[in-house]
C-alpha cells in the first residue's frame, strides 16, 4: 500500500511541475541538407490536468548559445527561468540554431514559422495567442519572423536586436515592447531607435525602453521582469 502511495505521489508532483522537454524538427538548410534543429519544449503544469489551450512563446537565444548543447538554451531568458524553478501559463519553445547560423537568415526564419505551426498543431496551442521574444541575434530572428508572416504572431518583444527597415512597414498593427542598452557595444540601440520612430507614428502599441548604463546585456533585467509577460499576454488576434 506504501508504495501505490509513494507512486502516487511522485505522479502528482511531477503532474504538478512545469516541465521543459527536449526534441528536434527536421528541416532542410539551404544547402538543402536535411538537419535537425533541436529545441527545448515547456509546458505549463496546468497543461496536464485540463484540456484547455495555451498561449505559445517562441524564445530564440543568442549568437553565444549556438551548437548542438541545448543545456546551452538555458542560460539566459526564459528557458533560464524555467530551469530555476519558475512557473510560466504558456507553452514555450526554445530552439538552439547551429553553430554557424543565423536566426535572421531566410532558411532559418522559414524552418521557424514551420516549428510553430508544428507545435500548434501537436500541442493544444490558443492560436489567437502565439507570441515571440528573442535577444540579440534572437531579438534580430524575432522581428524576422514577424516581417516574413506578420499575422503569425499576436504580440513581439525583441531585445537588443533590428531589422530591415525596408519592410519594418509591414508590422504596422502589431504589439512591439523593445529593449535596448544605451552603452551596447555589440548591437547599436540606434537599431532598435530606427525601428521605433519608423512605427509610432502608425502603431500605437509600439514600445522602446532603454535601459541607461547598460551594455549589451539588457535581456537579464528584462525576462525576470514579471510586468513584460503580462503585457505580452494581453494581446490576442
Amino acid at each position: 500500500m506504501k508504495y501505490v502511495l509513494l507512486l502516487s505521489f511522485i505522479i502528482n508532483h511531477l503532474l504538478g511541475q512545469d516541465r521543459m522537454l527536449e526534441h528536434s524538427l527536421v528541416y532542410n538548410a539551404q544547402n538543402k541538407i536535411e538537419q535537425d534543429l533541436k529545441y527545448l519544449l515547456h509546458l505549463p503544469r496546468e497543461y496536464d490536468q485540463s484540456d484547455q489551450v495555451f498561449p505559445l512563446v517562441l524564445f530564440l537565444h543568442g549568437a553565444g548559445e549556438r551548437g548542438d548543447d541545448l543545456e546551452n538554451v538555458k542560460i539566459h531568458g526564459i528557458p533560464k527561468l524555467i530551469n530555476e524553478g519558475r512557473s510560466f501559463p504558456f507553452i514555450s519553445i526554445a530552439p538552439q540554431c547551429p553553430k554557424d547560423g543565423y536566426w535572421d537568415r531566410p532558411e532559418y526564419v522559414s524552418t521557424l514559422i514551420s516549428l510553430i505551426k508544428t507545435v500548434m498543431e501537436e500541442r493544444r496551442v490558443d492560436p489567437e495567442r502565439v507570441y515571440g521574444t528573442g535577444l540579440s541575434m534572437g531579438g534580430l530572428g524575432t522581428l524576422a519572423i514577424a516581417i516574413k508572416d506578420p499575422e503569425l504572431f499576436s504580440a513581439i518583444i525583441p531585445i537588443c536586436g533590428g531589422a530591415d527597415l525596408e519592410n519594418i512597414q509591414r508590422l504596422n498593427k502589431l504589439p512591439m515592447w523593445i529593449f535596448h542598452g544605451d552603452r551596447d557595444d555589440v548591437i547599436p540601440l540606434d537599431n532598435s531607435i530606427s525601428i521605433y520612430q519608423s512605427l509610432r507614428s502608425v502603431n500605437k502599441n509600439v514600445f522602446l525602453t532603454v535601459y541607461a548604463g547598460v551594455y549589451h546585456d539588457s535581456w537579464t533585467e528584462t525576462y525576470e521582469n514579471d510586468g513584460i509577460y503580462d503585457w505580452l499576454l494581453k494581446f490576442s488576434k
